[in-house]
């Protein structure tokens, strides 16, 4: 499970490495921030996971702190989200291929109709579990 905390929403994984450079993404929700235990307990329903990756920006020690106090058992594991904003946007445009006149104009000059911060989560965790 990686989760992108935010002051008033964050993103969240459960994504599993099924090669040594490849990731299967589970599960994945943009949920407000006061849902955060909500949504651990439903992913943890659907995929179950043994780790809890946190981004360091933006209320990571409180979003660590209550995973603490929810899961007081789970590992939890701080990391750097430097440049993750860039790639999550990329990253959604490979999950919704652009159409129309989306696809005339390069993706780095969109952006993304929808948040993704769910994307930003995914991302966290493939710089852990790709990590060699």
């Amino acid at each position: 499970m990686a989760i992108d905390p935010g002051s008033s929403k964050m993103g969240m994984a459960v994504v599993r490495r099924v090669e040594p450079q490849k990731t299967e993404v589970l599960w994945r929700c943009v949920c407000s921030s006061e849902e955060l235990e909500k949504h651990i307990d439903e992913a943890r329903d659907q995929a179950p996971y043994s780790m809890v990756i946190v981004g360091n920006g933006t209320k990571s020690k409180e979003v660590v702190s209550r995973l603490r106090e929810h899961m007081p058992s789970i590992g939890i594991l701080v990391v750097d989200e430097r440049d993750t904003s860039q790639q999550a946007r990329e990253k959604y445009w490979e999950y919704n291929p652009r159409r129309g006149w989306r696809r005339l104009l390069p993706a780095s000059l969109q952006t993304p109709p929808a948040p993704v911060d769910d994307f930003v989560a995914i991302i966290l965790a493939e710089r852990v579990l790709l990590e060699e």
